[in-house]
């Protein structure tokens, strides 16, 4: 009976410490700010504590844009594409927020990401000419980012998240 209630005692303390761990979260004291320029995101002005002394990590990536297209006909008399293309998403960029060394506090002081072009579209693809026309030129034009994602890790996890669209709010929302 002694040794039952030591093991249920032992559990519950196991419970409680864990609990306790679960329950600590990031305070936020002011969210990151996303800014939509062509191609480019740029995140500024995140503010964090009680991240303690592991290094957390920003990765923030720029997932959705449409490419447009300057289509030249065989005459080259150029005209903008019909239909935009879908980009891909670019690559991740990285920062430290440094709250290792800043008593649990981290900050994005800025932090850039780029979509990146797509495989240049056939002719048809981007609404060049007649359908089936190969004879059309396809020139990239423009990129235009729409949507970015930002996530904070600690040891591979995640901590905060974010996701940010051009239309909307430019602290972007919950994950």
């Amino acid at each position: 009976m002694r040794r039952s209630l030591i093991v249920a005692v032992a559990a519950l303390l196991a419970v409680a410490v864990t609990s306790s761990v679960a329950l600590a979260r990031v305070n936020v004291k002011s969210a990151p700010t996303a800014t939509f320029s062509g191609g480019t995101v740029t995140l500024t002005g995140g503010n964090f504590s009680g991240l303690g002394n592991v290094p957390a990590i920003a990765n923030f990536q720029v997932t959705a844009g449409v490419a447009t297209y300057t289509c030249t006909n065989p005459q080259g008399h150029a005209s903008p594409g019909q239909n935009p293309v879908a980009a891909q998403a670019g690559s991740i960029s990285q920062a430290d927020l440094g709250n290792a060394d800043h008593n649990g506090r981290g900050t994005i002081s800025s932090l850039s990401a780029e979509i990146d072009a797509p495989v240049t579209p056939t002719a048809d693809e981007a609404g060049c000419g007649g359908s089936g026309s190969d004879k059309w030129t396809v020139t990239l034009n423009g990129l235009t980012a729409t949507a970015a994602h930002l996530e904070i890790t600690q040891d591979g996890v995640v901590v905060f998240c974010r996701n940010y669209t051009v239309d909307g709010p430019a602290t972007g929302t919950a994950c």
